[in-house]
């Protein structure tokens, strides 16, 4: 037996009801939401999140900490990963999307400093970290905010 040739058993599958199609249907008139009551009216039914007028989860639990709304979002993007780049070759936001390194540059792109640069570049971009502008420099490139 091959997976090609699997049936589904005899009634396994049910054909879904065809709610609110008129009288044929077994669910006539009422629809299936039966005669009286919040439910069977147009429009219907409690907003989401109500539980019958017991306090509801999102205002039993308690609320911590802040979230800036306004805050800037970076790609950051560690030194090693700029060994990809040709020496002397200039590189930005840009040239990272061409090349893979970063997805996408939000707000901006910052430099981080974790690994070793061997070529010389000439970075620019939104933010630097000190050690990360250190090793631009000491591999002999130049690091450039925009």
């Amino acid at each position: 037996m091959r997976i090609h040739e699997l049936k589904k058993p005899e009634g396994s599958t049910k054909a879904p009801k065809r709610i609110g199609r008129g009288q044929g249907t077994g669910q006539g008139t009422t629809a299936g939401r039966g005669m009286n009551g919040q439910n069977s009216r147009s429009g219907g039914g409690v907003r989401l999140g109500f539980e019958g007028g017991q306090m509801p989860l999102y205002r039993r639990l308690p609320k911590r900490g802040f979230t800036n709304h306004w805050a800037k979002e970076y790609a950051e993007v560690n030194v090693n990963s700029l060994n990809c780049f040709e020496n002397d070759a200039v590189v930005d936001a840009e040239a990272m999307l061409a090349a893979g390194i970063i997805k996408q540059v939000y707000d901006g792109v910052k430099i981080l400093g974790n690994g070793e640069l061997e070529k010389k570049l000439t970075v620019k971009a939104a933010k630097f970290s000190k050690s990360a502008a250190e090793k631009i420099e000491k591999a002999g490139g130049k690091a450039e905010v925009i």
